[in-house]
């Protein structure tokens, strides 16, 4: 109860969790009628057929639970994911919620009772590929309605947080609409749904980040995986608005993290990156012994829009510890802010072998006036030392990073400003787009949305141009270097090849061939997924490297060489 309190006083005024009265099913297919009276308000809600399929998809205690069939359980479910890293993960835990209540999934979203979009809105274009995909499940309802195998569709995610009850109301196709920190209200709203009733929880919480739920992972292959570690968002810059999708920060207990990563290296897998909104700002403040901590400095020349936060065990213990686990494993995160790069942060990363040498620094413009106006806390030129001393901390260091052209108010000499700043920093990885207001955020009701469509194409294509040629530039400085690759699998472009990431995260596509491996064994061996390769770098582009294969090796024995 304690739980849910909080949750309802973070939700404010705003916020809404209800069934809500739509067409009620009758016994007959293809008959529905309007619920009358105020009886008929209330939303019906499960059934008794619903809680006895339920208690017969829970093994007795003690017992193992058997493989689902595909005719048993709740149904199937089809679950779609668009937008960041981070829907990925929340596709992940929905799913294991569900899985768990006793539904089971497939790939086809034909032959699905369920349909769940976990849906992104940073920008417009992403929200109107959910409208998008919407009007082609309509038909797709309509023809399962006909048939008289009833279809329920639910929007998922950060879009069901920003448009809650236009979502229900524009499309009345969708059943259910659940908020990030609703998953585990997903089994409750299918069954609202079951009985013919509109059903939605968009609450925000204060404390929800699901440490106790283990995400069933999804990725190919099964030798990578991704740890959400914190979820939410405080910094509030003025064109985002994951705060208010996202909510407040809060982050998981380690000891979580730690149990989490420990099961997926004991499944095998080689590589984990941890998930945050804004990852590096993580402050475990779970028990009473870790609130005395002091607040680690902020990268200089940085500010935040809030108090420094004191006590709470903070990232670089956290990814002190994750590296410890394996060391076999490689280790990534993602996404930081830079104003959270202390000094021990960037050390860890220097010494340990197994936490890639790689970062990612978003600076969404070149331009101070601009970077103000987006209330991001630093200047260029504060940028620019940072990237220095990061090099300087950690030579060889692959770096990424995000931008936005045509922001609010920003002149051609501010657009100039970000094309400097791509050629002096020279990026192996970057993420551009187009300026798109989102209600809500700051810049929506301080600033004016006032650089031409036409302009922020033209601006966005000579940033992605300018990026292309220094990523090109940087990648060939690689050729005739060895690079430690990670394999994935087989190249998408030819099943004579393979393809895996380096540690800065940039892609080696390599003959599929045999290999010596460097342990001594005399046997010629073939790569798989999951083993660590030596590649020589013969070319590269702007966003892949080609090599020849040198060796199999492990993670271990590539650091004690160089």
């Amino acid at each position: 109860m304690r739980a849910w309190g909080r949750a309802l006083r973070a939700a404010g005024p705003l916020r809404w969790a209800a069934a809500r009265p739509g067409a009620a099913r009758k016994a007959h297919c293809g008959q529905s009628e309007r619920p009358r009276g105020r009886r008929a308000e209330l939303p019906a809600g499960p059934d008794l057929r619903h809680f006895l399929r339920g208690a017969a998809a829970s093994p007795p205690a003690g017992e193992q639970e058997p493989a689902q069939s595909s005719t048993s359980g709740l149904g199937k479910v089809y679950l779609e994911t668009y937008g960041c890293q981070m829907n990925v993960n929340d596709t992940e835990i929905a799913w294991a919620i569900l899985q768990k209540s006793g539904y089971t999934r497939t790939k086809e979203a034909d032959e699905a009772d369920v349909i769940l979009l976990v849906t992104c809105s940073v920008r417009e274009k992403a929200e109107q590929a959910i409208w998008n995909r919407l009007q082609h499940l309509k038909a797709l309802k309509a023809r399962r309605h006909q048939a008289c195998l009833p279809l329920r569709i639910g929007i998922l995610g950060c879009m069901a947080e920003r448009l809650k009850e236009e979502i229900l109301h524009r499309e009345k196709l969708v059943d259910i609409v659940a908020g990030p920190d609703a998953y585990r209200d997903l089994p409750r709203l299918l069954a609202v749904a079951e009985s013919g009733q509109q059903a939605a929880n968009v609450l925000l919480s204060l404390d929800e980040t699901y440490a106790d739920i283990l995400p069933v992972q999804t990725s190919a292959g099964g030798k990578t995986a991704f740890v959400s570690i914190m979820r939410g968002c405080d910094n509030m810059c003025s064109y985002c608005i994951v705060p208010f999708t996202r909510g407040r920060e809060r982050s998981r207990p380690i000891a979580s993290i730690l149990e989490e990563v420990k099961i997926l290296s004991d499944q095998g897998v080689k590589e984990v990156t941890l998930l945050g909104q804004n990852v590096n700002s993580f402050r475990d403040m779970s028990e009473v012994q870790f609130q005395s901590a002091a607040a680690p400095v902020l990268s200089r020349g940085f500010s935040t829009v809030y108090k420094a936060k004191p006590g709470g065990l903070r990232f670089a213990h956290l990814l002190d510890q994750v590296s410890r686990i394996d060391p076999e494993m490689r280790i990534r995160f993602t996404s930081p802010h830079p104003k959270d790069f202390p000094d021990e942060v960037l050390q860890l990363i220097q010494e340990r072998h197994n936490i890639c040498k790689q970062l990612h620094l978003p600076a969404q413009s070149g331009s101070t006036r601009v970077l103000e106006a987006m209330r991001r806390g630093y200047t260029r030129e504060a940028y620019l030392e940072l990237v220095h001393h990061v090099r300087n901390t950690i030579p060889g260091v692959s770096l990424s990073s995000d931008f936005i052209a045509g922001f609010c108010g920003e002149t051609e000499e501010d657009h100039q400003q970000t094309v400097s700043l791509l050629r002096e920093v020279r990026y192996n990885v970057g993420f551009l787009f187009a300026y798109s207001m989102r209600q809500k955020t700051r810049a929506y009701h301080r600033l004016q949305d006032d650089v031409p469509a036409d302009v922020k194409r033209r601006r966005l294509e000579e940033l992605i141009t300018v990026f292309r040629e220094e990523a090109a530039r940087a990648n060939e400085a690689m050729v005739g270097q060895s690079q430690l690759v990670l394999v994935e699998g087989p190249s998408k472009r030819s099943a004579s090849e393979l393809c895996g990431r380096n540690d800065g995260n940039i892609k080696v596509i390599f003959p599929d061939t045999d290999t010596e491996d460097a342990g001594g064994c005399k046997a010629l061996v073939r790569a798989q997924p999951g083993d660590y390769v030596l590649v020589k770098v013969t070319s590269a582009s702007s966003q892949t490297l080609k090599g020849v294969l040198l060796c199999r090796t492990t993670l271990s024995r590539s650091a004690a060489c160089r």
